[in-house]
This record gives C-alpha cells, structure tokens and sequence, in this order.
C-alpha cells in the first residue's frame, strides 16, 4: 500500500500540497510515483509562472510513459526543485521529501487553500 501523509492536501490527479509557512509545496503522491515507475525526466514550470488549479503545470516521464502534471493550486511559483534536473528518481525514492517538485505562493491563507484538497483519509478512499 502507498504512503499517505496526514496533513497534506490531495488533488484526483495525484499531486499533493503541504503549506510551508505562507507558501505551498507540490509533488507527486506516492501512488503516482509507484504507478508511473522509474522517473527519468521532470518538466516543471518557470519561476514566476501563474498556475491555475487542476491546469496542466508539467510533465514528468518514466521509463514506461510521460504524464502530465497539474497544479492543485491557484499561484505563483516561487522556487523549483532543480535537484530534479539531475536526479529524477528522487521522486521515486522520497516523493513527500527530496522528491517535492515546486513551492507557489498564494493569496490569501494557505492552510485554507490546501484543506479544500482532499484529505489524506479521503485521498487513500479514492486510491483504493
């Protein structure tokens, strides 16, 4: 079974949002991490970038296919995870850690915005 952290939001398309002080943290979940395989390619967006909820912010690729990625949020992004750049599979091995894939800033309180994500228990009932 997959690792589903408690306080963090979840979106259906897999990513997860966890506030770090007034800004959001994005990755992949666990789930998607073990249904995709191996990464070998992380697309995120630039710096600055507007992202809207439940659009397309990415790509990330496995050796088995490419998917796109969707940001659960409405911001800004503010940082990326450029240590994905050259290790990929740090997806695999810590998706909730070293795995994480952008930081967005939002308006308004971000707790607020993460709790209207699903919550851990209602992400593990959708993946099951």
């Amino acid at each position: 079974m997959s690792e589903v952290k408690a306080g963090f939001g979840y979106s259906k398309e897999h990513e997860w949002a966890e506030v770090v002080g007034k800004r959001i943290k994005v990755g992949i979940t666990d789930f998607a991490q073990a249904q995709l395989g191996d990464i070998v390619f992380v697309e995120f967006p630039e710096i600055g970038a507007e992202l809207e909820a439940d659009q397309m912010m990415g790509s990330i690729e496995s050796v088995k296919t490419v998917s796109d990625l969707f940001s659960p949020i409405t911001g800004k992004v503010t940082s990326v995870n450029e240590r994905l750049l050259d290790s990929p599979e740090l997806v695999n091995a810590d998706p909730y850690g070293d795995g994480w894939i952008i930081e967005v800033e939002v308006t308004g309180d971000a707790a607020a915005v993460v709790a209207e994500l699903l919550s851990a228990e209602e992400y593990k009932a959708y993946t099951s």
